[in-house]
C-alpha cells in the first residue's frame, strides 16, 4: 500500500513538473530578431511557439537597400537572439547591433556553407560599374544568396536549432526534432526540383532576372541565370552592360525573363521591351511575400519559383 502511494505521489510530481515546464515555455518565448523574412520563417519553423520573431526587413522588401531606423535598434535590444545571413548580405546588421549596445547572441545562419564567388558576368560586368564610378558593392567576392539552394538551408536550420538550444537548453531536443522534420521537407523539395527540371534540356535552362540572386540554384540544378543587375541590387548596370544582355537574349532566343518581388520593374521591363520578349510573372528572391501571396514561406517560395521557371524555360529555343 505504501509503495502504491509513493508511486502515486511520484506520478503527480512528474505530471506537475511537465505541466509547469510547458506553461513556462508558453509564458516566456524567446524573443528573436531576424534580419530578413526568409530567416524569420526558418526561425519560426525551428522555434515554433517557443519563440517570437521580429524581422528588420519585412515581406517584399529589399535587404540590399535597407536603411535602419532607431526603432530597429530597439527591436534588436529587446531580443535574446539576432539571426543574420552573413556573407556580407546585410553589412548594416552587425553595425546596428553594436550601435544599439546589443548584449544578446548573434547567429550567422550561413556559417558552415561554402560560398560561391559572385559572378563577374551575368548580363553586366563589374568592370563597367567601376568605370562608371560605382564602387559601392558590399558583398565582396562572395555571393550571399545561399538559401536559393535548399541543401544549404539544412545548414541554416541546424545552426538556428543550436543557437536556440544554447539559450534554452531544456528545449534542445524540441528544436532539434523540428529542424530534422524540416530537413526532410527540404530533401523532398530538392528531389522535386531535380525531377521537374529533368523535363528541360540543359541547353534550354536559361533565365533572365532582375539581379543575380539565383546562382546557388543555378549551380545546383544546372540553370544559367543572367541579370540586369549584379549580386547587389543597389549596383546600377551601365548602358554597355544592358546592351550586351539584350544582344544575348536575342542571340540565344531566351524567353524566360522575370521580375522580382522586391525590385523596381522598370529596368527589366526596359530590357524585355528592347529584346522583344514578354516579361513573365514575379519570382521571389531576397524576400518572402505577405501571407496572401504565393511566397509566404520558404517552401512555398521555392515551389512557386520552380513552377514559373520550368514553364518559362519551356519556351526557350
Amino acid at each position: 500500500m505504501k509503495n502504491s502511494f509513493l508511486k502515486f505521489i511520484a506520478l503527480i510530481a512528474f505530471i506537475s513538473s511537465s505541466l509547469f515546464s510547458t506553461l513556462a515555455y508558453a509564458a516566456s518565448p524567446i524573443p528573436v530578431v531576424a534580419s530578413f523574412s526568409v530567416l524569420g520563417d526558418l526561425v519560426k519553423v525551428v522555434g515554433a511557439d517557443r519563440v517570437t520573431v521580429t524581422m528588420l526587413v519585412g515581406y517584399d522588401e529589399d535587404a540590399h537597400a535597407f536603411e535602419p531606423k532607431p526603432s530597429d535598434a530597439k527591436k534588436i535590444v529587446a531580443s535574446q537572439l539576432m539571426v543574420i545571413n552573413g556573407l556580407h548580405f546585410e553589412p548594416w546588421a552587425v553595425k546596428l547591433a553594436k550601435s544599439a549596445s546589443y548584449k544578446g547572441d548573434i547567429l550567422i545562419a550561413s556559417k558552415g556553407i561554402k560560398p560561391l564567388a559572385k559572378q563577374k558576368k551575368s548580363g553586366h560586368q563589374d568592370e563597367d560599374h567601376e568605370e562608371a564610378g560605382h564602387h559601392h558593392h558590399e558583398h565582396g567576392d562572395q555571393d550571399p544568396h545561399a538559401w536559393q539552394n535548399p541543401n544549404n538551408v539544412k545548414t541554416y536550420v541546424r545552426n538556428i536549432a543550436q543557437a536556440l538550444s544554447k539559450i534554452d537548453p531544456a528545449s534542445a531536443e524540441f528544436y532539434k526534432a523540428n529542424a530534422q522534420t524540416y530537413i526532410k521537407e527540404l530533401e523532398s523539395l530538392d528531389s522535386a526540383i531535380t525531377a521537374q527540371l529533368a523535363s528541360i534540356p540543359v541547353a534550354k535552362r536559361k533565365v533572365i532576372t532582375s539581379h543575380n540572386a539565383f546562382s546557388y540554384f543555378g549551380t545546383q540544378y544546372q540553370v544559367t541565370f543572367m541579370a540586369a543587375e549584379g549580386v547587389n541590387s543597389k549596383a546600377e548596370p551601365s548602358a554597355k552592360a544592358i546592351a550586351q544582355l539584350i544582344q544575348q537574349i536575342k542571340r540565344e532566343k531566351i524567353k524566360a525573363i522575370f521580375l522580382e518581388n522586391m525590385k523596381n520593374p522598370k529596368l527589366i521591363e526596359q530590357v524585355s521591351k528592347e529584346a522583344g520578349v514578354t516579361v513573365g510573372a514575379v519570382l521571389y528572391s531576397d524576400a518572402l511575400s505577405s501571407k496572401a501571396e504565393s511566397g509566404a514561406s520558404y517552401l512555398k517560395m521555392m515551389r512557386y519559383n520552380l513552377q514559373l521557371l520550368v514553364e518559362g524555360m519551356k519556351h526557350n529555343s
